[in-house]
């Protein structure tokens, strides 16, 4: 490279440094504007997250940039990304209390993640939260005194025990919730050990979001909905989208959207360890989905095994979906070890015809997860 290409260069990534420093500061006033913003809603008891008002906004930034021969995807993509740093900085304003004449918030097991999380968020809302955890049942008549909501958040494996020898005795005014992964049993033992309010809820999402925004928690009714609407009201000013469902019918879909799922995940885990696969040289020649794939087993193992042993051991008709997973899994090898090239590709489009028409959108939803991984590589 000649002195002159060097020279050019040079000043030409100065330049380049200087919009970068431009952007920064542009930046700092959007997350302003976005705390200014924050505060309105939180006075007014708005959710901090709006979908009409996000999809009317993309849409325009999209329009714009189109006319601007820049790339309506980047800028999409650029402003969905601020938008999750706005939700996290909305979130540390704080959030309007809906029922400000509850008593105190008890939450059985607060010292878990998840409860924790809980207690944060109740907190930022102007709800006085105490925990009982394991070693605090001396002080149980003491801590319930008063309390307007109790939410259970213990292990799956002891939570309709729990329910059922030590919350019998709640003001029948208390509202009884529990946020456990199944809903039926629960929800049974609940409304059997307790006589006021019961709601079961169960959130889609683990302890380490940053902001509820856009998450969602599945609502199962137990008795007295109207003395426990507030609660609703309030978790979705924290972001997050409501989703009512019958017990039965929500611990079904869970038996594939949690159990079965793990389970697949365990079992690719097991496999490659016994294998004695070798990660790096896999992450060496992986594609972005392949890397996404192995990133969701290897998270799975980054987390507790007694949280996944609870989850998978907690519905006995769980195994029928897991079985049911191994004996498609060994007709398909079946396939493979016949040669049967024409069996494959027939079945193959049958399973997408059965897709239909969200086959191509998830396609399309994972091409941008796809470009999201690839962009984080570091070698």
């Amino acid at each position: 490279m000649n002195e002159k290409t060097t020279a050019d260069l040079e000043n030409l990534r100065g330049l380049i440094d200087s919009v970068d420093q431009q952007l920064i500061h542009l930046l700092r006033k959007r997350l302003d504007l976005v705390a200014q913003v924050g505060a309105v809603k939180h006075g007014a008891g708005l959710p901090i997250y709006a979908p009409q008002r996000e999809a009317s906004m993309l849409a325009k930034r999209r329009s714009e940039a189109e006319s601007m021969n820049v790339s309506p995807q980047l800028i999409e993509d650029i402003l969905r990304r601020l938008m999750r740093e706005s939700y996290l900085n909305e979130k540390d304003v704080g959030f309007k209390q809906v029922n400000t004449e509850l008593g105190h918030v008890v939450i059985v097991g607060g010292e878990g993640k998840l409860g924790g999380l809980f207690s944060q968020m109740l907190t930022l809302s102007g709800y006085q939260v105490k925990v009982l955890d394991k070693d605090d049942w001396a002080r149980a008549e003491e801590i319930f005194d008063g309390a307007g909501l109790v939410i259970v958040t213990v292990p799956i494996s002891i939570t309709c025990e729990l329910i059922k020898g030590k919350l019998s005795s709640l003001s029948s005014d208390c509202i009884l919730a529990d946020l456990t992964s199944i809903k039926s049993e629960p929800v049974k033992a609940m409304l059997e050990a307790h006589k006021g309010p019961v709601v079961g809820l169960h959130p889609m999402f683990g302890p380490d979001v940053g902001s509820l925004a856009k998450q969602v928690v599945v609502v199962c009714h137990g008795r007295e909905s109207d003395k426990y609407q507030w609660l609703l009201e309030q978790i979705q000013i924290w972001g997050a989208r409501i989703v009512e469902a019958e017990a039965q019918r929500h611990d079904k879909a869970m038996q594939l959207v949690q159990a079965m799922r793990h389970f697949s995940s365990f079992v690719y885990g097991l496999n490659l360890y016994k294998e004695e696969a070798d990660i790096e040289s896999l992450l060496q020649f992986s594609s972005p989905i392949y890397r996404l794939e192995l990133a969701m087993v290897g998270r799975l193992f980054a987390q507790s095994p007694d949280l996944y042993a609870d989850i998978i051991f907690a519905q006995k008709e769980s195994m029928h979906a897991i079985g049911d997973y191994l004996d498609n899994y060994s007709q398909a090898l079946a396939l493979l070890q016949a040669g049967d090239r024409d069996a494959f590709v027939n079945q193959f489009k049958e399973v997408a015809q059965w897709f239909g028409d969200f086959a191509p959108q998830f396609q399309r939803e994972s091409r941008a997860m796809l470009q999201s991984v690839n962009d984080m590589k570091t070698d």
